[in-house]
């Protein structure tokens, strides 16, 4: 049974958040964007970045969705400070007050969390800050985006500006409910390693991870 906690009018359109059953929704304009049925992929993301690197990682995660891919960064013994960034107001507080906090164990209050309220293409024009690690997850993918103007992201001009923001030896990590071929040849256009990691999931096509170096 369908039930719907809250809606509210976000930066994108309408937001609602609701349950299907024992699992939390977020809905934006209608269309799906996340749930906490799974999750295994946004965890991945998390781990599968501070794996490349070493100890005290400091790590940024664009989106913040319903929280796993924090938690699974602060569950890492190799991540040291975390920076969510996060464009949707409602989510956050979803997240640190509201019913998303027990999925994760209250991430947000972990004094290694900060968390920015801003959009990530205009964050990235005035930050002067580095990380160890990028781990994008504001799409569907880099040929499915949420928000129209993201398509600037994946293309090479958007690289170039997260590349900016990487320190040496430093990992991007993108999150995709699907592959997206083109995408794979602009990171190993700009990346001495660039690893692809399909993540099947318990209906239709596999979810997709890059890592690249």
């Amino acid at each position: 049974m369908v039930e719907v906690l809250k809606v509210v009018s976000g930066h994108g359109g309408e937001l609602v958040l609701r349950t299907d059953g024992a699992a939390f929704e977020v809905i934006e304009n209608g269309v799906f964007l996340m749930d906490t049925r799974n999750g295994e992929s946004e965890r991945l993301l998390a781990t599968g970045a501070a794996d490349r690197l070493g100890s005290g990682a400091r790590m940024l995660i664009g989106g913040l969705g319903v929280g796993f891919s924090l938690r699974a960064a602060l569950d890492h013994g190799g991540v040291g400070e975390v920076v969510v960034l996060e464009r949707e107001p409602a989510v956050i507080e979803w997240n640190r007050t509201g019913p998303l906090r027990a999925v994760h164990g209250a991430a947000l209050a972990d004094p290694r969390v900060r968390v920015v309220e801003a959009d990530l293409l205009r964050w990235l024009d005035i930050t002067e800050e580095t990380f160890d690690a990028l781990c994008l997850d504001i799409d569907n993918g880099p040929e499915w985006t949420v928000t129209e103007g993201n398509a600037q992201l994946y293309a090479e001009s958007g690289l170039d500006r997260l590349i900016r923001l990487l320190r040496p030896g430093g990992v991007l990590a993108v999150w995709s409910a699907g592959a997206a071929p083109e995408f794979t040849e602009r990171l190993r256009g700009r990346f001495a390693s660039v690893e692809v990691v399909p993540v099947p999931v318990p209906r239709g096509e596999p979810d997709v991870l890059w890592f690249a170096r």
